[in-house]
């Protein structure tokens, strides 16, 4: 199980180079959709993104939850440190 801070250190290239952003804008407290000008089809980019990198599938419920890097990162790290939202293949 990675630590918060290894998660950090892994997503924020992929999230840099998936949406063309400097790694340096990607910070704890920098609000996700207006960092990466998200509209609904990037939005399933970055859902997709951490699908693939982590396994973990963000229910359309838990998005309004997620608004910043910081709660982004924290979201990774439970799912992966309880099991939930992990996909069955992953099990």
């Amino acid at each position: 199980m990675k630590t918060r801070q290894e998660i950090i250190e892994d997503i924020n290239p992929k999230i840099a180079e998936e949406f063309d952003i400097e790694e340096s804008a990607i910070t704890p407290e920098a609000n996700i959709f207006e960092t990466l000008e998200l509209d609904s089809i990037s939005l399933i980019d970055l859902v997709s993104l951490v699908h693939v990198n982590y396994g973990i599938k963000i229910p359309k419920e838990d998005i309004p939850q997620i608004k910043t890097f910081g709660d982004l990162y924290d979201y990774v790290a439970a799912s992966a440190a309880d099991g939930s939202h992990a996909c069955d293949a992953d099990k």
